[in-house]
């Protein structure tokens, strides 16, 4: 796997100049000592003098000065290994910009790093490399399952740059055994990690084992509860490098304090290649049938693995930066009040006069009622949730217009100890939910679309009030 990471795509950088005469009979003494060093747990730095061409005047003669011999042959000098807080480093580059950032990690890695794309938006990040003139390296996982759009792009970002990316392929044995086993569709039905496990996690583990560092273009507004505290620079948590072992790989996400639209803008302001499907509504791109457009007031991320629940919208490529405690605690009182302890900081949602805050006992209120003396509409959330973010703007807008019209407009947090009950009661599939409670009927309706801007709202309450 060496030879095949070590071919990962890169821009040629020039020939090193160099002027190293060749000493074989000081090899041994060489490799010898960088030996001891390494048992110490330091780094020997070796000297290796120039020599005149001409040969030093006979031994009976006072040699010139300029062909004085040097003291030794070759001079070892211990230095003490550089341990980098990359903690720290973080913290001192949160003022920096993605150029900045990304010619850092060229700058100290070289050739041991590369840029993970994946064939979306995070072409930026080669853009970057390129500005800041240095080599830089490319590769990419093909799943064999992505859209013929990706493979387009692929090979027009190849020739806009004039790189050969070098992709990584899943082993086709074990393709082979979870098709034949569970099928070409299997993840629809019990969830996506083991086909991404297979396509994606097991051929990034093989091309990171060649490197040093990786640059990806996670962003903390890209997936809801899960990346919300990504540091620029860290020492990967999850996988390892070429050296083996925890700390032996380290990972920069330069875009990581970026917002989408920001990204877009500097696409677009630079003129570099962009996948066709992004003009045809999809955000985030992954494999064909794990991904689709998004809809008006949806969140990005929420076209990936839309059969699932919005915390489980990952693939394990980044499961180091996942914060798998997104949410936050819910306590109800004895009065049945809500009492919201914020594990994370995560402030409450679609707080506006013109929706109401419905407690577990107004909403078991609204179930038992037959004949209501107002139709409700209400919205099952998380307030973690980036799909439910996305949403706020167009729902607090509907709630608005709604006022004094004789709909009542709420919301039930429906995450924590209630999510069970908003399964079974509620109908909650995923976050968010809407239902609507009729003037004149026992049980609620479910809005079956996903479009959540304000005019299809608007459409369904008006066929139902």
């Amino acid at each position: 796997m060496a030879s095949a990471i070590s071919s990962i795509s890169s821009h040629s950088s020039a020939p090193r100049d160099r002027k190293v005469l060749q000493m074989k009979q000081f090899e041994p003494s060489i490799a010898q000592s960088t030996a001891i060093g390494a048992s110490r747990g330091r780094r020997w730095v070796v000297s290796r003098p120039i020599y005149a061409a001409a040969p030093p005047p006979p031994a009976t003669a006072p040699p010139p000065a300029a062909a004085l011999p040097h003291a030794a042959a070759v001079a070892a000098v211990e230095e003490e290994e550089v341990v980098v807080d990359y903690e720290k480093l973080a913290k001192g580059l949160e003022s920096a910009s993605p150029l900045e950032i990304v010619d850092e990690a060229l700058k100290r890695f070289g050739g041991d790093i590369a840029i993970a794309f994946s064939g979306a938006e995070d072409v930026a990040l080669i853009e970057y490399a390129r500005l800041t003139g240095r080599p830089f390296r490319v590769f990419s996982l093909d799943t064999g399952r992505l859209n013929p759009e990706t493979y387009r792009f692929f090979d027009a970002v190849e020739k806009h740059y004039g790189i050969h990316i070098e992709y990584m392929f899943p082993d086709a044995v074990e393709v082979q055994g979870l098709v034949r086993s569970k099928g070409l569709f299997s993840f629809y039905e019990d969830g996506h990690q083991e086909c991404c496990s297979i396509r994606k996690v097991r051929p990034l583990k093989r091309a990171l084992k060649g490197l040093r560092a990786w640059i990806t273009g996670q962003r903390k507004d890209q997936s809801p509860g899960t990346r919300a505290h990504i540091p620029l620079v860290q020492v990967d948590p999850s996988f390892e490098g070429m050296g083996g072992g925890i700390g032996s790989l380290i990972k920069w996400n330069p875009l990581a304090t970026v917002e989408g639209k920001d990204i877009w803008n500097f696409i677009r302001t630079m003129g570099v290649p962009v996948n066709l499907l992004h003009s045809q509504g999809y955000v985030s791109i992954g494999c064909e049938p794990c991904t689709r457009p998004v809809l008006p007031g949806q969140h990005e991320r929420e076209g990936r693995w839309w059969w699932e629940d919005a915390k489980a919208k990952e693939c394990g490529l980044h499961k180091g930066n996942i914060n798998a405690n997104g949410s936050q605690e819910v306590v109800i009182n004895r009065d049945g009040a809500l009492r919201t302890n914020s594990v994370n900081g995560v402030a409450d949602i679609f707080e506006t006069q013109a929706i109401v805050n419905l407690h577990r006992q107004g909403i078991d209120n609204l179930l038992k009622l037959e004949n209501r003396v107002e139709p409700w509409l209400v919205v099952l959330y998380a307030p973690w949730c980036g799909f439910c973010q996305g949403m706020e703007t167009s729902f607090v807008e509907l709630a608005e217009k709604l006022s004094g019209s004789g709909v009542k407009v709420g919301k039930f947090r429906a995450d924590g100890d209630q999510k069970q009950f908003a399964q079974k009661e509620l109908r909650l599939g995923s976050f968010p939910t809407i239902i609507f409670f009729p003037k004149h009927a026992s049980r609620p309706v479910k809005y079956p679309s996903e479009r959540r801007d304000v005019d299809s709202l608007l459409a369904f309450v008006n066929a139902l009030r």
